[in-house]
This record gives structure tokens, C-alpha cells and sequence, in this order.
């Protein structure tokens, strides 16, 4: 049986589908803050609680038979990180060590951890690669690669394997999942909301970053060869634990993300030119040649069937 901390959200929610369509048993552990029950598979073991909670983690390792651990749970805006770190570092730090402590004690030795670009910083050339100065500019990131370091010394200490993904723009949807957050920050949804009439406009947060169009330029990897990637983290040889970058090595604009959403779903979509928003680097984009070489692992689907998916994902939920 896998543990999937943080089930009931996005990218934890299809990979816990993924999971099951290939056989395995899923324990799915949320404290449905900022998830939803009905995202967990149905399949699955559910467990409610929160990962501070050291003796509910240590009965669920005690009543399951788990052998792999894969951590999503955790907060992930950058703009609530920059107005209350504190939140970010109790919440992504402590709890992920607290559960690592669990997994350790278990003899659990598989851990796959969600980790962000957002550990680089902003000053990096593009694309980026693993082996790039790790200097966040916000507590979020900060918080991943506070993690990433712990886990690292897990693996030195205890012989943890793990593997650690550095996502870069999650996007799209599966079937029977997709984005849905309290509230909205992703670029897609919301440019997918002002095409289906459900916002007036879309606010383009910056034109003057040092980018061919002078918006943000982000590489945006489809959820489910994300989803791909941490089932063949989970089957990573202990030689090659350690950090990888996932993504499709091609950055967008903010504008091609809207052109996009236009041309897929043939509707207008209205945009107002607002300021920059504090901790947004110009360009993120990935060196995924890594995780390609030694895992086998490559993006298969483009910016534009993520655009699809997640429209159709929308149209289905209506």
C-alpha cells in the first residue's frame, strides 16, 4: 500500500487515481484544508487528520502495510508565503518532518516528495538545471528546499531513499480530476473562467519582465505525466535518490497561455494589464534532461492539450 499525503488536492488526487488504475493500494491522508473528500478515488483508504498529529500518523503506519510514501501536502501560494511565512514554515516544514519521522521509525523506505522551481530564485539562466544555485525569493520555496535538505539527510543517515520532484506549472486535468483551488491563483483556470463567461476579464500581473512580449514565461507540465513521473520515482533505484526537475523544457508567456485558452475554446477572453506581483520570477523553465536520463521519464503532452484538457475537465464539471 502507498500513503499519499495530501490526496484530496489537485496533483495529489490524480496521482492517487493513477496509482490505483495501475493496481496499487492507496492510502490517502488529508486534512481536507484546502482539499475535497470527493477527490479522493474512490478506492482508496481515506484517513482525515492532519500530519502534526504524530500518534494518528504512527496508528496509520501500524494498521497499514505501507511501503511508499508520496508527500504533496502542503501550502502552496507564493503571495499568502510572502505576507505569513510562519504559516508556511509550520505548516511545509514542520509537518513534512514530523511525517518523515513517522516514515523512518516505520522502516518505510520510499518517499517521494513534491517540490517546486520556486527553490531557485530568480536569478538563474534559462532553462534551469538541478545543478543551478538553490536561492528562493520567497518563504514558499524556501520551505521546499528546506525539506529537499532534510531529506537528503535522511538519506545519509538512514538510508531513506527518495526522490524529490521539482515541478515547475502544473496544469490540465485527467478524466475526473483537475484544478480547483480556494481561492484560484493558477494563470489556466482562471483565463479558463473568463472564456466561460464566469469572470469579467483576466489580469495579466506584469508586461514589462525582460521576456520577448514582457510577460512571465513558465513551462507548463500537464498533471498527468506529472502523474507519470512519480510512479517512476517510486521505482527509482536507491543510487538515485536526490532532486529532479519536471518538465517539458518549453516556457510560455502569459500572453501564449491566453491565445492558447482563446484559440481551443473559440471564445474571447477579456485582459487587464496589472502590476507585477511581488516574488514572480521573469522565467522558469526546465532542464528536464536529468529525470529523462536516469529515470526514463519525459513530458509527453503541450501547452495546448493542457488547455484542452482542463477545458473539457470544466465543460464536464458544469
Amino acid at each position: 500500500m502507498l500513503l499519499v499525503t495530501g490526496g484530496a488536492g489537485y496533483i495529489g488526487g490524480v496521482v492517487a487515481e493513477r496509482l490505483i488504475q495501475q493496481g496499487h493500494d492507496v492510502c490517502v491522508f488529508d486534512n481536507l484544508s484546502r482539499g475535497y473528500r470527493d477527490v479522493v478515488p474512490r478506492k482508496a483508504v481515506f484517513v482525515e487528520g492532519d500530519l502534526a498529529d504524530r500518534n494518528l500518523l504512527g496508528k496509520v503506519f501500524a494498521e497499514y502495510p505501507i511501503e511508499g510514501v508520496l508527500h504533496f501536502a502542503a501550502f502552496a501560494l507564493v503571495g499568502e508565503s510572502m505576507s505569513n511565512a510562519a504559516l508556511y514554515f509550520r505548516n511545509n516544514v514542520e509537518s513534512a518532518l514530523v511525517l518523515l519521522d513517522a516514515t523512518q521509525t516505520a522502516g518505510v523506505n520510499r518517499f517521494v516528495f513534491s517540490s517546486t522551481c520556486a527553490v531557485f530564485g530568480d536569478k538563474n539562466p534559462s532553462p534551469i538545471s538541478e545543478e543551478l544555485p538553490k536561492n528562493p525569493i520567497n518563504p514558499y520555496g524556501e520551505s521546499k528546499l528546506v525539506v529537499e535538505k532534510a531529506l537528503h539527510w535522511y538519506h545519509q543517515s538512514h538510508g531513506m531513499n527518495y526522490v524529490a520532484l521539482r515541478y515547475f506549472n502544473a496544469c490540465g486535468a485527467s478524466q475526473e480530476r483537475g484544478e480547483r483551488h480556494e481561492p484560484e491563483t493558477h494563470l489556466i483556470p482562471l483565463v479558463l473562467d473568463a472564456a466561460a463567461g464566469e469572470r469579467p476579464s483576466v489580469q495579466i500581473f506584469g508586461t514589462d519582465y525582460p521576456t520577448p512580449d514582457g510577460t512571465c514565461i513558465r513551462d507548463y507540465i500537464h498533471v498527468e505525466d506529472l502523474a507519470e513521473a512519480h510512479i517512476q520515482a517510486l521505482g527509482a533505484a536507491p543510487q538515485l535518490s536526490g532532486c529532479y526537475n519536471v518538465g517539458t523544457g518549453r516556457g510560455h508567456s502569459v500572453r501564449e497561455v491566453i491565445d492558447t485558452v482563446r484559440r481551443v475554446t473559440g471564445r474571447e477572453v477579456p485582459d487587464i494589464l496589472a502590476d507585477r506581483r511581488p516574488g514572480d520570477p521573469p522565467e522558469l523553465v526546465a532542464d528536464a534532461s536529468k529525470i529523462q536520463k536516469l529515470l526514463g521519464w519525459k513530458a509527453e503532452r503541450d501547452l495546448e492539450a493542457a488547455v484542452s484538457s482542463a477545458w473539457k475537465f470544466k465543460m464536464r464539471a458544469k
